[in-house]
């Protein structure tokens, strides 16, 4: 779960990182009247739960609150296109009004689970961080890296080295260190998956401050914030999103032309690398749990034939539950129910499978059947190249 950049700043400032004075508005009459109250120049932000925003037009400065107001009005009500949004944008409904620091440079600071070292990581660049994942991939020297201990935490001593690294000296060495250790305070206390302040500002006055923020929490903790938990907008949701999360479907959005299904995340990250081994590009992943009526697959399977950058759907299922051909009935039913625009590859396995493929092959010529993954995720590439894959 993604929070709006006003709501990470909010739960940061709660565990002592500086952010600069700020009020989100709705209209651009609120607008106007939080510049006022702020004083001086503002900037005014977009709230949509994207990056990429300010090369998009949706962070403006007003030098003074009378330019507030048409500024705002520029922004609200509007769809905002960014490089993360595609080609629908996100609707802004929300503004965040707030002082407009003057800079002397930027840093990036982060914390995030490493699942490959299994412990969190802090990261953070003396550079400038609004291209930091292509800083990390052309120069990895330019990253210093902490993993915190799984039990004890982030020390003081690695935040001084992190602080260190950065450059920094005698006061804003101090400020460095203590805002690092609120950074892992704040990512603990949310169970959070990861935590960015991207720019990390010094300002004129030496000040180090929060210019953005990024918190992504995990979903699976949310019982335990019943606060944070409340903070979900699903307007903020992309129109499939809220579609899955409205059937109780786990779907996320990828950048490729083959969407895939499966029953279980395991099997589901497992069907992404063979995808990826296959050469191919995996978009939109859905996993369905251990539900495969024909009512759940009818409505999977529109989910994703629905987004126009997936040109092939390959569904991977292993049928515990319920036997193959139980499964496969309900695939023939999801299919003659709602017909589809693009083709589908088949893997199923578990019991009666070969049942389950007999049945299968009576649905029709844009239902592709395979044994295993990697024929099922070869055909599914050669489709979505416009081939016909081999038999």
């Amino acid at each position: 779960m993604k929070l709006l950049e006003h709501q990470a700043k909010a739960h940061l400032a709660g565990c002592g990182v500086r952010i600069p004075r700020g009020r989100v508005a709705r209209t651009p009459d609120e607008a106007r009247r939080a510049a006022e109250e702020i004083g001086g120049p503002v900037m005014i932000k977009a709230q949509i739960l994207a990056g990429g925003r300010g090369k998009a037009g949706g962070v403006l400065r007003a030098a003074s609150s009378t330019e507030v107001e048409p500024l705002a009005r520029r922004l609200l009500g509007q769809r905002l296109v960014t490089s993360q949004t595609g080609p629908e944008g996100r609707l802004v409904r929300t503004v965040l009004v707030e002082e407009a620091c003057q800079v002397d440079r930027e840093y990036y600071l982060g914390l995030a689970v490493d699942r490959m070292n299994e412990a969190v990581v802090l990261s953070v660049s003396p550079t400038n961080g609004t291209e930091i994942e292509a800083l990390a991939a052309e120069n990895p020297a330019l990253i210093f890296r902490e993993a915190a201990d799984p039990l004890a935490g982030l020390q003081p001593f690695q935040a001084r080295r992190a602080a260190s690294a950065l450059g920094f000296q005698g006061e804003t060495f101090k400020q460095a260190v203590h805002m690092i250790l609120a950074m892992e305070r704040a990512f603990m206390s949310a169970d959070a998956e990861s935590v960015e302040v991207n720019p990390l500002a010094l300002t004129r006055e030496a000040f180090l401050t929060a210019l953005d923020a990024k918190l992504v929490l995990d979903p699976n903790a949310l019982a335990r914030h019943p606060d944070l938990a409340r903070l979900q907008d699903p307007a903020e949701a992309s129109p499939l999103e809220a579609r899955a999360a409205k059937s109780n479907l786990n779907y996320i959005k990828l950048p490729g032309t083959i969407g895939w299904m499966a029953n279980g995340a395991g099997l589901a990250m497992a069907t992404m690398d063979m995808i990826q081994a296959a050469a191919g590009g995996p978009a939109d992943f859905l996993e369905i749990g251990d539900r495969a009526d024909a009512g759940v697959l009818t409505e999977a399977l529109q989910i994703l034939a629905s987004d126009p950058e997936v040109k092939v759907v390959l569904v991977n299922i292993f049928a515990a539950h319920a036997p193959c051909e139980t499964v496969a009935a309900g695939l023939v039913r999801a299919v003659q129910a709602a017909p589809l625009r693009v083709p589908v590859v088949v893997r199923l396995a578990g019991l009666n499978a070969e049942e389950g493929r007999r049945i299968l092959r009576t649905a029709g010529q844009d239902v592709i059947v395979a044994v295993d993954m990697f024929e099922a995720a070869a055909k599914a590439v050669a489709l979505s190249r416009g081939r016909t894959p081999a038999t």
